[in-house]
Formats: C-alpha cells, sequence, structure tokens
C-alpha cells in the first residue's frame, strides 16, 4: 500500500477538524522514508491559539494512526505530523480569508499594480470586501470585487493603527459604503 494521498489524509481528518470547527487551509507532503512529513495548515474565526493546535495535532494523529493499524493507509517507516496555522504570506483567497483578517493591513496587486490598504467588512453575499486607503491625511474607501483576481497578501505591521483607520474597518459594509458617499 503506497503513502496515503492528501485526498485520502483530507478524508480521515475532516471528522477531527469540524469537532473544532476548523478549516483545512493547506496540506503538503514530503515523501522521503523515514523523514517524510506531513504538514496541515488549519484555521478559524477565532484565531487557534498552541494549546488548541497541539490538541488538534493529537487528535489528527491518533486518526491517521488508527486508520494504518486497520490497514486503510500504510505512512511505511513512519512519517512526522506537523500541524500550524496559514502564514502571513498565503494570499487572501477565500471570504474567510479577508474576514479574519478584518482591520488589518494588506498589500493587493491588481491589473500590475501594488497598493496597500487596510481590510474593513464583508458584505453580506461575501463577494465584496471594503478597503481603507490613505492619501497623505485624507482616507478613503473602495470596495473590491474578490472574484476579481486581485491577489492580496497582509503585511506585518509594527506600529498602532491609526484610530480613524481603526473606527473604518470596523463599520458595516453598508455604513462604509454610505460613509464613503458622505465624504466625497
Amino acid at each position: 500500500m503506497a503513502f496515503p494521498t492528501e485526498d485520502k489524509i483530507t478524508e480521515l481528518i475532516t471528522p477531527v477538524l469540524s469537532s473544532y470547527n476548523m478549516d483545512l487551509e493547506g496540506m503538503k507532503i514530503t515523501k522521503a522514508g523515514a523523514k517524510s512529513v506531513v504538514a496541515i495548515a488549519v484555521d478559524r474565526d477565532e484565531r487557534p491559539d498552541l494549546d488548541l493546535l497541539e490538541v488538534i495535532s493529537n487528535d489528527i494523529g491518533a486518526a491517521l494512526d488508527q486508520a494504518e493499524s486497520r490497514g486503510d493507509v500504510s505512512f511505511g517507516p513512519g512519517y512526522s505530523l506537523e500541524v500550524t496555522t496559514p502564514g502571513v504570506d498565503k494570499p487572501l483567497m477565500q471570504p474567510r480569508h479577508w474576514r479574519r483578517n478584518r482591520g488589518r493591513k494588506v498589500a493587493v496587486t491588481r491589473d500590475g499594480q501594488r497598493s496597500f490598504a487596510r481590510i474593513g467588512a464583508l458584505n453580506d453575499a461575501e463577494t465584496d470586501v471594503i478597503l481603507i486607503t490613505r492619501d497623505g491625511k485624507k482616507l478613503g474607501i473602495q470596495n473590491l470585487e474578490l472574484a476579481s483576481g486581485a491577489v492580496a497578501v497582509v503585511e506585518i505591521e509594527f506600529s498602532t493603527v491609526p484610530a480613524d483607520e481603526k473606527e473604518l474597518a470596523g463599520l458595516t459594509y453598508d455604513e462604509a459604503i454610505a460613509w464613503r458617499e458622505d465624504n466625497k
């Protein structure tokens, strides 16, 4: 029996992730004999802390070990399991990624142009997101259609978020659109 595929591992760990309301954000399998690695990235709206990641890792490991004991899969001479959250360098691809990073600064690349903005609210259909921009002291609000093909990556900030940007990021989608109309 060959080393399990990503699809098979996903099938085996989905019940564990569901029990913790976690989303599978990525998986990488590196097969190298006794040094094989199964790296799994998970996340949810309430960021998991290290203690929870340890519990989830133990439960995933137990599920994979049980599957191997039943003969459903074979990890050969063994494997190392790594369970983590996605890094900030992972592009925001799904509405949940935007929702989970609300209030954070992002670098947005669209049509070959790179700009910076702060993430605001998603609309109810989760098809558009508010981006808060700054030109000197002037704030602006744009809406970005998530299906537009723009690529966004979270920027690491070491300074305090300006209060005016934080306030706008806290508005609902409709409130932000109204603010934009009032501040043209």
